[in-house]
């Protein structure tokens, strides 16, 4: 499987970034090809310009200075998304980056008998590592929104059936490294079972 990894976190010594070593090394050791994207590191500009928001439903246009980033999303069949939720969401870099890339004419078309034709239909699997401050009852309780963008957003854009694989770790402001430990060991070994 070719993955795309998207890493989003402003820190290279954050927990998030051993979670994506955590994440490298299961898709790797399972064979497959991983393409890694760090929105920081490369200073991905997260902002849409009043330009960009004119040109938004142009297809023909709209992701013109962003091709890098929509050639790989069209390039694999596989997507991982490691994050810490802030906020019960994505950070604004991570929100951002859905803003520009996941475009009209790049991952749906509108109009047509289905108000969006779906057009990231490789993509049949999207995982997501992520962290919260927040117990689950909590996260239950106001509606788990950044599982709502994933299931009910992204996910129908990509292939018919496509997985949703969630590895979360709740309270994670107060947890011990043991418990830590254990959760960068859970990612690195089911991200290892991907097929």
């Amino acid at each position: 499987m070719r993955v795309l990894l998207i890493y989003c976190h402003p820190r290279p010594d954050s927990f998030s970034a051993a979670l994506r070593d955590a994440a490298l090394d299961g898709l790797t050791a399972a064979g497959h090809s991983v393409e890694l994207r760090d929105l920081y590191a490369e200073r991905f500009d997260p902002v849409l310009s009043p330009h960009q928001r004119g040109a938004y439903f142009d297809a023909a246009g709209n992701a013109l200075g962003l091709e890098d980033h929509v050639a790989a999303l069209r390039r694999v069949d596989g997507l991982v998304l490691i994050y810490p939720t802030w906020w019960f969401g994505m950070p604004a870099m991570l929100k951002g980056w859905f803003d520009r890339i996941w475009l009209p004419g790049v991952a749906f078309q509108l109009g047509g008998p289905k108000l969006l034709r779906p057009l990231l239909t490789a993509i049949r699997r999207i995982g997501v590592v992520t962290t919260y401050g927040s117990p689950w009852w909590l996260l239950w309780w106001v509606g788990w929104p950044d599982r709502l963008v994933v299931r009910r957003g992204l996910r129908p854009l990509c292939a018919p059936g496509c997985r949703v694989h969630w590895i979360g770790l709740t309270r994670m402001d107060v947890d011990s490294p043991a418990r830590r430990g254990r959760f960068l060991a859970r990612v690195k070994r089911q991200l290892s079972q991907w097929q």
